[in-house]
């Protein structure tokens, strides 16, 4: 994985110094599949975000984006990254070595998971100066109809039309199918080795989910992401448990609480529980991509995401996730400055407690560790686990 990520980021700093190449910035379930095949390279600042909360650099440029004007209570993704940007740093350095994230000569993003990330690119656009195109679908969706699918696909197409004086080549339609086709591969792929889970006992836990996840974030449409969950589900498959004397399975629901992924891990893994699913993890399975209808099939699966749904779908998926996964409990992340992937504010754990699924909410954050306490959510998790 380390080598991975590293090739991937070191590509996108060599990219971002050729005059000759050039960055597009995308949204994390965004189309990144139309600018993989127009022939950008993809940077994603989601994915910037969550280092910055996984390495804990965030708390050093959150105050910052607050200090000029962005409140707290917004994404801890987009304070995290625009406060790095305005301090002048990235995890990136530390990392490999690199200076600073790529510029982007075009920026695009989707409102499907949430309308922040709309105001994070127009940030950026006027700071760099950089076309912006936005994909607007309709949202809380208790169904997909074929105006909503027909409706994106049109958007898809206008992007299209948007991106090409800026390449300043038409869109190749066989390199689209190519790169949708290896997205459904290294998504399939992906759905498999998240499906691991289902044996007893597990050979991995959402939280190295949330570690194995980073391709099929970045690397979508490309033969490096395939390569990559080939090869990792050929090692899951000899791989022993991941919790030792595993006893109770548990699904998260929510953001992780990047700076404490070690720390929650441990709780569990010392009360003989096994976090074996996750509505988060899950969010980048796409098994609706088809490279014969590659436009009409994205639109379809960048619009059925889990976020994007209404609270009668998230209840009947969350259950048969547990029937699936045999679930023994529910861990709610109450992420403050993510309200869009909390569901745990409109009386969701309640219902699945009345259908005897216990349940357990937590509070915190995705970076924001200000909202999140050790002592109470140990206290919590612990309690949970024994009464389960």
């Amino acid at each position: 994985m380390t080598n991975v990520m590293k090739d991937y980021f070191l590509d996108l700093d060599a990219a971002a110094k050729d005059p000759g190449r050039k960055v597009a910035w995308c949204t994390s379930v965004g189309p990144a599949e139309i600018l993989r095949a127009m022939g950008f390279e993809v940077f994603f600042p989601e994915n910037h975000g969550a280092m910055l909360g996984a390495t804990r650099v965030c708390m050093d440029t959150i105050p910052v984006a607050n200090a000029n004007g962005y409140s707290p209570e917004i994404c801890s993704y987009l304070t995290s990254d625009v406060g790095a940007y305005m301090k002048g740093i990235t995890p990136l350095t530390k990392a490999f070595g690199i200076e600073e994230i790529p510029r982007p000569d075009v920026l695009v993003y989707n409102t499907n998971q949430c309308k922040d990330v709309m105001h994070w690119f127009e940030y950026y656009a006027e700071e760099f100066d950089c076309p912006i195109f936005g994909i607007h679908p309709p949202t809380n969706l208790p169904g997909i109809k074929q105006e909503y699918i027909d409706d994106v696909a049109r958007q898809f197409e206008e992007l299209i039309t948007f991106l090409e004086p800026i390449m300043g080549a038409p869109m190749d339609p066989e390199k689209l199918k190519q790169c949708v086709a290896l997205s459904r591969q290294a998504t399939n792929l992906w759905s498999e080795v998240l499906d691991m889970a289902r044996l007893k006992p597990s050979p991995l836990t959402f939280f190295d989910g949330t570690i194995y996840m980073g391709p099929i974030v970045v690397l979508r449409g490309t033969q490096i992401a395939v390569d990559y969950y080939r090869d990792l589900l050929a090692e899951l498959k000899d791989k022993p448990a991941a919790v030792e004397n595993e006893r109770k399975r548990i699904y998260w629901d929510g953001m992780p609480v990047w700076g404490r992924l070690r720390n929650l891990s441990n709780i569990f893994s010392e009360n003989n529980a096994c976090v074996v699913a996750s509505t988060y993890c899950n969010s980048w399975v796409f098994p609706d991509f088809d490279p014969e209808d590659p436009l009409a099939s994205m639109a379809k699966a960048y619009i059925k995401i889990f976020i994007n749904r209404n609270d009668h779908f998230k209840e009947d998926y969350i259950e048969k996730m547990v029937e699936d996964f045999n679930i023994d409990g529910v861990v709610f992340m109450a992420a403050r400055t993510c309200p869009n992937n909390s569901n745990a504010y409109y009386n969701l754990p309640r219902k699945l407690k009345n259908k005897g699924i216990p349940t357990i909410i937590i509070d915190g954050d995705l970076c924001d560790l200000r909202c999140y306490s050790d002592e109470q959510s140990t206290t919590l998790i612990e309690a949970f686990l024994e009464t389960i």
